[in-house]
């Protein structure tokens, strides 16, 4: 590991034990978790990447859906790890976790059918967005596909005000772009196909999002 900068779960380190109940909270956990499953979508001996795993609540729904995937875990805060890695041994799981440095992806190129992503991309500034869309179109095979569930363009007044709180604990500088729909131009910009917002959600906190894309033979 590096010394790069990141932005923990909930902006501050000292929060990240409480993120998966500030989910449960202001989220309709259940509905959107099961909605990226099923854009997801995982089939027999696929191999697929979740960058971000965070506290591990999505792979674990990913591998009970289907066991016979080859799924790996990538992610940069240790602290999350140690919290995933308890799921995983309390599940009787086994799913490799990889911390990396902020920068080039472990994995070779053309290695992974699909890589998906969930709440991490807000926390990203500008120029980390675009990095990581590289990165996750370099590992990617030809026609691999791209998922990223998190927060989007607001569908209305109350969604902007509402997702302030958001951007007060993650800084607004990351989550402009998000708010501001311009997710799918970044996508688009790192060399992917057909990207469409397939679906959105509101929540207590702002309008999530669905982001899919194709990366290009």
């Amino acid at each position: 590991m590096s010394d790069k900068k990141f932005i923990p779960a909930l902006g501050y380190d000292f929060l990240t034990v409480y993120y998966d109940l500030a989910i449960k909270l202001t989220m309709p956990e259940k509905k959107f978790r099961q909605l990226l499953v099923e854009h997801i979508d995982p089939q027999d001996k696929e191999c697929i990447l979740e960058f971000g795993f965070g506290t591990g609540q999505n792979l674990i729904l990913i591998k009970n859906k289907n066991p016979n995937i080859d799924l790996k875990e990538l992610d940069i805060d240790p602290k999350v790890k140690e919290i995933t890695a308890y799921k995983l041994a309390k599940n009787n799981l086994e799913v490799p976790l990889n911390l990396y440095d902020g920068t080039t992806f472990p994995y070779q190129d053309n290695q992974f059918d699909k890589v998906y992503s969930c709440l991490v991309f807000h926390q990203l500034d500008a120029q980390t967005k675009s990095n990581c869309l590289k990165e996750i179109n370099r590992v990617l095979k030809p026609n691999g596909q791209l998922i990223i569930a998190d927060w989007g363009k607001a569908s209305n007044i109350m969604m902007r005000f509402t997702f302030r709180l958001v951007q007060i604990l993650d800084g607004f500088k990351t989550t402009n772009d998000n708010v501001k729909g311009k997710i799918p131009q970044f996508i688009s910009n790192a060399g992917f196909l057909d990207v469409s917002v397939s679906k959105s959600i509101n929540t207590l906190i702002g309008t999530f999002s669905y982001f899919n894309a194709v990366k290009k033979t």
